[in-house]
């Protein structure tokens, strides 16, 4: 076949791909036709997996067999009543909610200076918030592991050249270690939803509060701030949700003493080989995340309606 017959033949064969009877009912139909591939995808690499991992929290496994007619809600109970429990699950809920204000009153002032610059810095601003996520979370956390190491550490080394400090600062393995590396890598996620906020506000409500006598202060505090709750909202969630679960930030930045519950979930799993306890924790941490963030929603929900009827 000549180049010619090839360049004829290919219109074709597109034609007959895009006449498929399945192609056609997917693009035909209403509803959820067209999100069948996604959530296929889901189902096949999402839902299952989370489906076995929470099986295996209500049955025994020993050496990487299930034992047969094991079926118990003790391990739950288990678990439940265990007091280091409580406090790791306390240690996780007060890193990420501490990690996701900080993130908050970071992003914040950047969202609002990105409405309020041209068009070039506007891109150059977006560019700067987006550059580190073209980086992978791992190498960022090294990165601070060389920043706030011991005496050689990069911190360390400028305090002591300048003579702010008698003795290395001790940060990393701690709790501020990890308040800094959370902050750091899960900071574009808060300011992008933000930004998008602000930018769609209607500017006129600002200035009619403006011209009837408010100041910018006053403002800012009883219409700007309020109308931008649903991105307050949306980064909150998703600050809070990356923060809630995250395993790599306390395991690297908070030193082997430093446990979460994901860290936990990792322990039991990979190094313990527990996976009934392991399935337990990750069921557990899971469950009460997604508990989290539909409060964090509702909250959101119930702020804008009172923000909407303050302002209509």
């Amino acid at each position: 076949m000549n180049a010619t017959a090839r360049r004829a033949a290919r219109p074709s064969a597109r034609r007959g791909l895009a006449e498929h009877p399945l192609v056609l009912a997917m693009l035909s139909s209403r509803g959820v036709g067209p999100a069948i591939p996604a959530l296929a995808y889901l189902v096949v690499f999402m839902v299952i997996p989370f489906s076995l991992l929470f099986s295996f929290a209500f049955l025994t496994v020993d050496r990487g067999e299930v034992v047969p007619w094991s079926f118990s809600l003790e391990h739950f109970g288990s678990a439940l009543g265990d007091y280091l429990f409580w406090r790791i699950a306390w240690r996780s809920f007060w890193v990420g909610a501490l990690s996701t204000f900080v993130c908050l009153l970071l992003a914040y002032p950047v969202a609002y200076l990105y409405t309020t610059l041209g068009s070039v810095a506007r891109k150059l601003l977006l560019v700067a918030v987006i550059a580190p996520l073209l980086t992978s979370a791992l190498v960022r956390v090294y990165a601070w592991i060389v920043i706030l190491g011991g005496r050689r550490g990069l911190m360390n080394t400028v305090l002591l050249e300048l003579g702010l400090v008698e003795r290395p600062v001790r940060i990393l393995n701690t709790d501020w270690s990890v308040l800094i590396g959370m902050t750091q890598i899960h900071l574009p996620f808060m300011i992008l939803p933000l930004i998008a906020v602000l930018v769609a506000r209607d500017v006129e409500i600002e200035n009619a509060s403006l011209n009837l006598g408010a100041g910018r202060v006053e403002t800012f505090f009883r219409v700007t701030l309020p109308l931008s709750v649903p991105g307050i909202v949306a980064g909150t969630a998703l600050v809070f949700a990356l923060s809630y679960t995250n395993f790599i930030i306390p395991q690297l930045l908070g030193g082997g003493n430093y446990t979460t519950l994901a860290v936990q979930v990792y322990e039991f799993v990979v190094v313990i080989l527990d996976w009934t306890k392991g399935a337990v924790r990750a069921s557990l941490l899971l469950g009460s995340c997604f508990v989290f963030v539909l409060l964090i929603v509702w909250a959101g929900r119930v702020a804008t309606r009172w923000t909407e009827a303050r302002l209509s």
